[in-house]
């Protein structure tokens, strides 16, 4: 299933849920929509590289069902983002510095989460497992596309943009707020290895003593949400 099939599945569910009560088992049920858009600090936890932390946004929309009766929520989520990292590379193989090159990547993740209530629903833990789907590593700017990977003799900037398109991340977090607008923060951590498919690509990996490329995510989130 491509991404465009992940995300009218996930369009057509969320279209389907209404603000509306439902009586089951003579206990209230409330259904809801939510809109929600924020901030990100994104980074690739690795050996390979040397990275700097970038910022970037997300957007995205989510349906839950607010259990009244019971210590926590549930709700199911598509999230858009745009993110940046910044990784080290030189010009040349002797130049004696390097610098921090940017790179940005655009995800869409699905994302099924249960909300601990800790005070009632006004604060809730939030956790739950994510399936990413995210484009190339691609360079912001073309100028630095023969740079050196730093740790390498002959890997080039523009040689590392092929990764892992598919993704399994874990997402834990907090939201505080009333019924119709909350704050959430949440930390995703990719489970899987982000930079897997580098190692089909018969790269030149002299230089560093991994000859394998390993790399798992780590983005920080926050975001305002509307209910309606």
């Amino acid at each position: 299933m491509n991404l465009k099939q992940y995300i009218l599945l996930v369009a057509c569910t969320i279209g389907f849920v209404t603000i509306n009560f439902a009586q089951h088992r003579q206990v209230p049920i409330k259904n809801g929509l939510g809109l929600h858009g924020g901030l990100t600090q994104f980074d690739i936890i690795t050996d390979n590289f040397e990275t700097q932390k970038g910022n970037g946004f997300v957007v995205g929309g989510s349906a839950t069902v607010d259990l009244t009766h019971k210590w926590y929520n549930v709700s199911y989520s598509i999230q858009l983002s745009e993110n940046t990292i910044g990784i080290a590379a030189r010009p040349t193989l002797v130049s004696p510095t390097s610098e921090y090159i940017d790179y940005k990547l655009f995800a869409a993740q699905i994302t099924l989460q249960a909300h601990i209530k800790l005070i009632g629903s006004y604060l809730t833990l939030d956790v739950g497992p994510m399936l990413q789907y995210n484009g190339e590593l691609e360079l912001k700017d073309d100028k630095y596309k023969n740079y050196i990977i730093t740790n390498y003799n002959n890997l080039l900037a523009e040689e590392i943009s092929d990764i892992s398109k598919f993704n399994i991340d874990g997402a834990v977090g907090l939201s505080a707020g009333l019924s119709h607008f909350r704050i959430k923060a949440q930390y995703i951590y990719g489970f899987t290895n982000m930079l897997s498919k580098l190692n089909k690509n018969d790269l030149d990996t002299s230089g560093n003593k991994d000859s394998k490329f390993n790399g798992n995510q780590s983005m920080f989130a926050i975001s305002a949400m509307i209910t309606f």
